[in-house]
């Protein structure tokens, strides 16, 4: 294996500055999920709940399953969205 394929033995390699840069991609990118049956991109870093606000839905009027689990409401402030989620989002609607 040559040395272009092994960037750590490289004398100038500096993994420091190699976990900064993977850091920052995660800080301020996108990821890439899916919100019932359709692809988006959506900041990275968000929970359940910051999720919902972000698709400008009520969460009191909404239920949520991710990758085939429910998510109970008390859940979604320390449940993270990860990058190649299932989700399905439900909207309740009343009537009468």
């Amino acid at each position: 294996m040559a040395d272009e394929e092994r960037p750590w033995r490289r004398s100038n390699f500096n993994y420091n500055e190699a976990q900064k840069s993977v850091s920052n991609q995660m800080d301020g990118g996108v990821i890439s999920i899916r919100i019932n049956g359709e692809e988006k991109q959506v900041p990275a870093g968000l929970n359940i709940l910051n999720l919902v606000r972000h698709l400008d839905l009520d969460p009191a009027r909404v239920a949520v399953e991710m990758n085939r689990r429910l998510v109970r409401k008390p859940d979604w402030e320390a449940t993270q969205v990860e990058d190649g989620a299932s989700l399905e989002i439900v909207t309740f609607v009343g009537g009468g």
